[in-house]
Parts: structure tokens; sequence; C-alpha cells
């Protein structure tokens, strides 16, 4: 007999679930026509996925936002969904998809931490120090030995790298902003709803003015609405469901299965190689923030020695 399905399982499931279709995001969007702009993939990926995100709760997002001191939070957020769509896939498009995703989502607790030091004054822990240490040695590794010999792609590398540590912030950023909104009683949803409702509209000016190739053929819409509807509004919505019944350590180490599925697909199926020193850098990267995330902190001193 089947065991029951227990609340907190089904959030793992919801978790590994939406890291897997995050996880496809950069292979997806290899296959669009040279013509598209990673910036109009990354505006048209998060425009139309923030404003389905909004409109599954409109009503309790502008509630949301009509709360003082959630509003605030969710604001802040908002930069942050403006800003990592656009880093995010620029990143890939300079620095491969495997060096892309590694450094946007692996640095992201790395900010996070960060974020709660400067805001809310946490220390940070020697664990976290060392941890951090190990990851920057990784990324250097990466900019260095990530293409090898490859001149062409060796140029674009360095600013790929840069691009995926601000895709790595605005990520941190509006993770950190939305628990500081639903710290002021809003539902999940709600804060969700509002925050990426609002960066749907900051986007939509970048969509507008660059979005124009993505309707030249079929193969660029198919692919743009997959984004939007899979890895953005479907994954969103997942993670939702996750953060309901998991503790936040428990659901940063599930979504470390994100670039793992990443770099897997772009090795398999886009064709990436990486030299020695790169695969060094991705690891090294890996198991410190793996290392940092299921680090048991104690009760009401996280982050501190």
């Amino acid at each position: 007999m089947t065991a029951p399905t227990t609340p907190a399982n089904s959030g793992a499931w919801a978790l590994i679930l939406a890291s897997l279709l995050w996880g496809t995001t950069g292979t997806a969007a290899s296959f669009m026509p040279e013509s598209v702009s990673p910036l109009a993939i990354g505006a048209a990926t998060m425009t139309v996925g923030g404003a389905l995100l909004f409109a599954v709760s409109a009503r309790a997002s502008l509630s949301a936002l009509k709360h003082a001191a959630a509003r605030r939070w969710i604001l802040i957020g908002a930069i942050g969904v403006f800003v990592y769509p656009l880093a995010f896939y620029l990143s890939m498009n300079l620095a491969g998809v495997a060096i892309g995703n590694v450094v946007s989502l692996g640095t992201g607790p790395v900010f996070a931490a960060l974020l709660e030091w400067l805001i809310e004054r946490r220390k940070l822990s020697r664990l976290w120090l060392v941890c951090t240490s190990f990851a920057v040695g990784g990324v250097l590794l990466l900019t260095v030995g990530g293409h090898g010999g490859d001149a062409a792609a060796g140029t674009t590398l360095l600013p790929g790298v840069l691009l995926g540590l601000l895709a790595g912030l605005a990520y941190a950023l509006y993770t950190y902003a939305s628990s500081r909104a639903i710290r002021t009683g809003q539902p999940a949803r709600a804060v969700m709803g509002g925050m990426f409702g609002s960066g749907a509209v900051l986007l939509l000016p970048v969509l507008v003015v660059l979005g124009g190739p993505l309707l030249q053929s079929s193969q660029s819409i198919g692919i743009a609405a997959y984004l939007a509807l899979g890895p953005m509004f479907l994954a969103y919505l997942l993670f939702g469901i996750g953060m309901r019944t998991l503790r936040s350590s428990t659901a940063t180490t599930i979504t470390l299965l994100e670039p793992f599925v990443a770099t897997l697909l772009a090795v398999i199926i886009v064709g990436e190689r990486l030299e020695p020193l790169g695969w060094a850098g991705l690891g090294l990267i890996l198991v410190s923030v793996t290392v940092l995330a299921t680090a048991r902190q104690p009760r009401g001193r996280a982050l501190e020695s």
C-alpha cells in the first residue's frame, strides 16, 4: 500500500517540479532565432508570466499594494523582478547556458545573506565567509577557464559572469523583499502577484521596443510562450505551494537542482563544452552554496556564528 502524501512531501515535490522547469530556460532560449535579443526574451518571459501571476490573484494583490508596509517591499522587489530576467538571459547569451545559470542562481543565497546583514544587521557566520570565499574562487575559475581556448567565447565570458552576478543580486533582492512583505501579514500569493505584476509593468517598455522579432516566426512565439507559461507562471505557482509547507533552508536546498539540470541540458542538448578549470569552478560554486544552504542554524540566530 502506498503511504499517504504529507503536506511537506507535497511541498517538496512542488519545488522539485519548479526547479526542473527553471532548469530548462537556457536550453529553450538557445533555440531562439539569432534576430531575437536576449533582452526581449527576458522581458517577454517576465512580462507575460508576471501579468498572469497578478491576474490569478488580482483582488488580493491590489489589497497588498494598498497596504503601506507591504507596498514598500513589493515595489522594492519589483526592481529585482525588472533587473533579473534582463541580466539572466543576457548572461546566458554571453557566457553560455551552464555558466550563466550557475552564477546567477548559485550566488543568490550569498547575496540574500548580505542583504540580511545590511538591512537586519544579522551577523555573517564563519561558515558563510568560508563558503562565500570558495564560491568567489569558483567564479574566478569560471572566468579564467570557462571556455578554454575559444577566444571568441572568451571575450564575452567576463561580461557574462558579471551579468550573472547582477542577476544573482536581483534574484536575492526580490526573494528577500517578498519574505519581508509576507511578514506584514499579506498572503504569499498576493505578494507574489503584486510584485511580479509591478515588475511586468516596468518591463513592458523593453518588450515593446525589442520584442518585434519574437513575432516573426511560429518557433519564436512557441518558445516565448513556453518560457512565460512554464518556467515563469507555473513554476512560481509551484514555488508558492512549496513555501507554504517547507522551511526556507529546505526550499533553498531543493531549488539548487536548477543549476544542475541547466548544466546537464547545456552539455547534452546545446553541446556546450567546459574546460577542466570551468568544471572546477562550477563544482566549487555548487558545493559551497549547498553546504551553506544545508547548514543548521541556531533558532533565532540565523547566520550568526
